[in-house]
Order: C-alpha cells, then structure tokens, then sequence
C-alpha cells in the first residue's frame, strides 16, 4: 500500500516539475517575443521614395537643380526620403506625368506651366504674349502672392504647387526670316498642346500643330512643320537649330517650369517632412535661376558659332507682335478669371 502511494506520489512530483519547466520555457518565449516586439519599434522607419520627373536632357540645368534638390531632401530628412530623377520625358509625357500625380504612382514632377493649362486654367496667365516686359518683373510676380494665387488651384485637382522655376523668353526658329506677324500667315508651328499659346499663333495668321517635344526634331527635318517656338535651352539641347536657319529673338513671352508634387504623397507625410519639401524646393528654385542664367548665354554662342543666323527683334516690331497678341487676352480673360488677370496686370504697370 505504502508502496503504491509512493509510486503515485513520485509520478505527481515529476508531472509538476515537468509543468514549471514548460512554463519556464513559454515565459522565455513570451519575453523573447518582446524583446523582438521592443526591436521592431525602435526599428528605422520605412524609406520613403520620391520619383522625380523632368522632360530635360542629363546635362541641362533642369538636371542639376533636380540633384542638389535630392541632395539637400535626403540630408535635411535624415535619409528619411530617398529622391529618384528621372529626366528626359522616363516616366512619360507630360500629360502623363501630371495624371500620375493625380493618381499619387509620381510623387513629384518639375514641368512647363503651361502642361497644366488643360488642367487648372488659372496657370494659363503665365503664358500670355508679352505679359512680362522682363526677368524682374516675371519673378516679383511669380514668387510674390499673386503666383501663390495662380497655383493655388492645383490642390482642388490633387496636385499642390511647391514653387516656379526659370526657363526663359521664348525665340522662334524658321528657315524664313520672321520680323512681323504677317510672316507666319498660312505657315504650319509647332507648338505645344496648350491652347492658349495656339491662340496667339492664329492671332498672328499661322497654323498651330500641337506635337510632343520628343518628336519635334524630326518634324523639322521632314518638314512636317515650317517652324517652333522655345526658350534657348530648348533649342540648344534637341538642336532644333541644325535643321532651321533662322532663329528670332522675340522675347514674346516667357516659358517657365513649376515644381509640383501628388497631394495624395505629400498629406501622408509628417508636418516636418512637408516642410523640408517645400523649404527645399523654393530655395532650390533660386539656385536654378543661376545656372540658367550662365546657361543661356553659353547656348546663344553656340547657337551662333554653328552658322544659324540670328535676329533680334526692334521695339518697334515687338510692338507690332504685342498688338496682335491682343485678342488673345479677350479670348483668355474669363478663362483665366478676370479678376486675377487685372490684379496681375496692375502689378506688373506698378513695378515696372
């Protein structure tokens, strides 16, 4: 008997040793899982990616300016933001670029204004004719109040407007001489898709032909179109003056870039990173002004020095492209909202 109950007790003895050694082992395994859990949160959080698109050339100052961008992005955000460019048109058209953004598969584009006229007509102002009578007067506008007001209407469409960047007055390249706006009657131009720059080509009696910029070269060469319009870099780097003889200084209007970046991206990020965004992409919209300002000088000596022949137009026929520009202002006034457009044109009067 005494036997049995010790045989019984023995096997009692070895089941609650074996229970505490099992839950040793489950309390081990808990806290492991904590200490993991505790490693898990003080883990560096997720890279956040940044797609940069730019429809310019690797060796333009448009690329430049999108690398001290990423530069001073990655550093000001601890790594936080990793800044991919991607230049030349990589992540497609204009239009699709600026969907993208819509969509938050871009998260940041730096394009011509006047891509988004088809989108927010209030940016449509900045490419009127003979708006700006100079640099000093464009910027003063631009950078002050009233350009936060002509952005301001990207946010309704998903797109949030960081800051305007230079490009510069526009020439036009023909193999005719063009020194009056009866010049361009009956004549085919590229332009691009932007109505409002195609209005002021049928002021001026020619036929507007929206063709993507990539594609512009070739139109050219084969004829398809008599003649284009761009700033001097553009014109330099897709060397449209190799396949025109003549390029006119007209200086008719301005073609400036604005940065943007996907609403959708930028209000998932913190308050401190939106700053760094936006603090960056202002101050590095004043550097740019520098590197193209060096740039376009260089651009019309080479221009020159290859055997285009140059023309600079007088005050005098400037004044007659600015009168015939004038229905163009008719016909965009409401478009654009009166209101700004007068705003706009009293301040330049006043500052000039």
């Amino acid at each position: 008997m005494k036997k049995a109950w010790y045989k019984k007790m023995s096997v009692l003895v070895l089941c609650i040793f074996a229970l505490a050694i099992l839950a040793g082992c489950g309390g081990g395994q808990q806290s492991s899982d904590a200490e993991k859990n505790q490693g898990n949160d003080n883990a560096a959080p997720k890279k956040i990616v940044l797609k940069l698109g730019h429809d310019h050339m690797t060796s333009s100052p448009f690329q430049k300016s999108a690398e001290k961008f990423k530069e001073l992005v990655e550093a000001r955000s601890n790594g936080q933001i990793e800044v991919q460019i991607y230049p030349a048109q990589q992540l497609g058209s204009s239009r699709e670029m600026i969907e993208g953004l819509q969509m938050g598969t871009i998260e940041a584009t730096l394009l011509p204004t006047a891509k988004f006229g088809g989108f927010d007509q209030r940016l449509t102002l900045v490419d009127l004719p003979f708006l700006f009578p100079n640099e000093e007067v464009l910027w003063k506008v631009l950078d002050g109040e009233i350009g936060q007001e002509i952005m301001s209407g990207l946010e309704n469409i998903g797109i949030k407007g960081i800051a305007f960047y230079a490009e510069g007055f526009k020439a036009f390249t023909n193999n005719k001489p063009i020194r009056k706006p009866e010049d361009f009657k009956g004549m085919k131009i590229r332009t691009m898709e932007a109505p409002v720059i195609m209005a002021q080509y049928k002021a001026w009696g020619a036929n507007p032909v929206p063709i993507d910029f990539a594609e512009v070269y070739n139109s050219l060469q084969q004829k398809v179109v008599d003649g284009q319009e761009n700033p001097l870099l553009s014109i330099h780097d897709m060397k449209f003056y190799e396949v025109q003889k003549y390029m006119i200084m007209g200086d008719h209007a301005y073609l400036s870039y604005i940065l943007t970046v996907s609403k959708k991206w930028f209000d998932g990020l913190s308050p401190e990173l939106q700053k760094v965004i936006v603090d960056t992409g202002k101050e590095v919209a004043q550097y740019h002004k520098g590197l193209m300002q060096e740039a376009n000088e260089g651009y019309l000596k080479n221009i020159k020095a290859f055997g285009t022949e140059v023309i600079v137009l007088s005050p005098e026929e400037r004044e007659a492209f600015r009168k015939a520009s004038q229905p163009v202002y008719d016909e965009f006034r409401n478009v654009i909202g009166a209101e700004l457009l007068d705003k706009t044109l009293k301040f330049i009067e006043e500052n000039k």
